[in-house]
């Protein structure tokens, strides 16, 4: 594949299990290495990710998670208050202080969103955001978004959520091939049954390097 990313772009990830969205996710942010090409991240680009993985300290309250202690976040260049911050991502009261190991998987989630958008970054990178979320939620997900300023890449399975904010979609189409379109899912699906015709409605072998014994 080859690819720019567009300036305060939202690029949708779409593709199979298995076809390659997390690795791809991983080289960009430096966690594994390319078997060839090169990934150029520019100077100024400061990155957030949020992966499936969603490891926090159980331990901890969701306040402190959040707030890392201070009662007080910087959001760019203002100043918020800390549980004011956390009430944005539906987490109200009571509720800030329940402990990371009681709560849900929607819950966890948007623990994850509120600590990485609060982190500055410029190119945020979303590994199936949407799993696990609440209405209220996802909606929050998709005004976020669409403010950020700067630039998103999110891997996911929900084409609703795609028509809603996807500017540009990168689609793993099978047998290794990577489709870059200017749009969002649904105009991305029509181009492909406009490209392959019967074949767009036909499942395609995931096709992997071949193992070489060491």
């Amino acid at each position: 594949m080859n690819f720019s990313l567009p300036k305060g772009g939202i690029v949708g990830v779409i593709g199979p299990n298995g076809a390659g969205k997390t690795t791809m996710f991983r080289m960009i942010i430096g966690k594994e290495k390319p078997d060839a090409g090169t990934i150029k991240i520019g100077e100024t680009v400061k990155l957030g990710y949020v992966d499936q993985d969603r490891s926090l300290d159980p331990s901890k309250s969701v306040y402190d998670i959040i707030s890392k202690g201070q009662e007080t976040i910087m959001l760019g260049k203002a100043e918020v208050n800390a549980r004011a911050y956390c009430a944005r991502f539906n987490f109200a009261g009571t509720d800030q202080q329940k402990k990371v190991k009681d709560i849900s998987g929607g819950e966890r989630n948007r623990v994850h969103l509120a600590r990485m958008l609060k982190e500055g970054a410029n190119l945020i990178i979303l590994d199936e955001p949407t799993n696990d979320l609440d209405i209220n939620t996802l909606r929050a997900l998709e005004e976020g978004l669409e403010r950020f300023a700067g630039c998103a890449v999110i891997s996911s399975h929900d084409r609703w959520f795609l028509d809603r904010i996807a500017t540009h979609i990168m689609a793993f189409e099978g047998d290794s091939k990577v489709v870059w379109f200017e749009g969002n899912y649904s105009e991305y699906d029509a181009d492909r049954k406009k490209r392959l015709g019967k074949e767009a409605d036909q499942p395609h072998r995931i096709k992997y390097r071949k193992l070489t014994r060491q």
